[in-house]
């Protein structure tokens, strides 16, 4: 007996139809009778047929893949993007490409290098932070493309408000009594994003709305420059009270530099992270949520629904954030915060 796969004419032999009425049945077209599609089924299933996405392309026009592009597959965050997404797509059976620009992006035309025309049904984005010359680039692919973790106008886009969550996490740590919070945020020698920019706003606006001077460092973004940012912060003649980070990885760092100094947390310094990284509940951080997955999720829906017309391409989601309460904040010391 032979091991090849089966074909589609093998399909067409054993439940005795011709090779288009198989097609029309394994690509769910009207104008075949119920018998027969069942019968068509019932063969496919005994011969372990599979479509072919190449094969059923040429007549679709679709390959059945939607392509995702993101800088890094590295830090935590992208992992949950792409948990969503693949869930999202996989439910509405489109299978997944993801490419890794990383260092390629720095090259004029890179869009031009991804294997994307004819390749993918759409494209989705991951914190890619586009500017407007490269959007048009990845238009001249020709599918539909949802840009994550960044709001473009006439763009289909899934975000958070950066600016409003950073706002909000200020005004929790000024609601328990604080006034003399630091910010740490990040920036490297090439790259200063659109959410650190965002965030950074959104601390300096709340501590100008409560009549403070804002008092913010910018550091490389990794542990490394939590652990520099809070050295040089306990080194100051009057030290914060409370400190900020712009996501969780640079609070981490911190959190390391108080342990090793003998500082309490949250007894001398309460310390504050953003994005909910699942290591956050291990050190007791209090931190914003923004739900990488969801994001993820609500991306590779909107892609489906573009795809399927049900859904403009021009679409905006914004997603919701929330500050999770651990013990890493509370008022500090001779002060009583709310309850005063």
């Amino acid at each position: 007996m032979s091991n090849r796969p089966a074909s589609m004419r093998d399909v067409a032999q054993h439940a005795g139809v011709s090779l288009s009425t198989v097609s029309r049945v394994l690509r769910g077209a009207p104008g075949v009778a119920p018998q027969v599609r069942q019968r068509v089924q019932d063969s496919a299933d005994e011969l372990s047929y599979v479509v072919s996405r190449n094969a059923s392309g040429l007549v679709t026009g679709r390959t059945g893949r939607v392509a995702v592009v993101a800088p890094t597959l590295r830090p935590w965050f992208f992992g949950g993007v792409l948990a969503g997404l693949g869930d999202a797509l996989g439910a509405a059976d489109l299978d997944m490409l993801v490419y890794q620009v990383g260092e390629v992006r720095s090259r004029r035309g890179w869009t031009r290098a991804l294997p994307l025309r004819r390749n993918a049904d759409a494209v989705v984005t991951v914190s890619m932070d586009l500017s407007e010359e490269e959007c048009r680039r990845l238009d001249d692919v020709g599918v539909p493309m949802v840009l994550t973790g960044q709001k473009v106008s006439g763009r289909a886009s899934v975000f958070i408000d950066d600016r409003e969550g950073a706002a909000a996490a200020t005004r929790h740590l000024l609601n328990l009594g604080h006034t003399r919070i630091a910010y740490i945020g990040s920036r490297t020698p090439e790259w200063f994003s659109g959410s650190a920019r965002d965030r950074l706003a959104g601390h300096r606006a709340a501590m100008a709305g409560a009549g403070l001077e804002p008092w913010s460092l910018v550091r490389s973004p990794d542990q490394e420059g939590g652990e520099l940012a809070m050295g040089e912060l306990l080194s100051a003649a009057e030290p914060p009270t409370a400190v900020l980070a712009e996501f969780d990885g640079i609070a981490m760092g911190a959190h390391r530099t108080l342990r090793r100094s003998g500082v309490p947390v949250p007894g001398a310094i309460s310390l504050m992270g953003f994005d909910n990284h699942d290591a956050a509940s291990v050190l007791d951080l209090t931190t914003v949520d923004q739900s990488p997955y969801d994001t993820g999720l609500a991306a590779g829906r909107l892609a489906v629904d573009i795809l399927a017309g049900t859904a403009r391409p021009d679409t905006h989601i914004e997603m919701p954030t929330q500050i999770i309460l651990r013990h890493s904040t509370a008022a500090p010391r001779g002060a009583r915060g709310l309850s005063s």
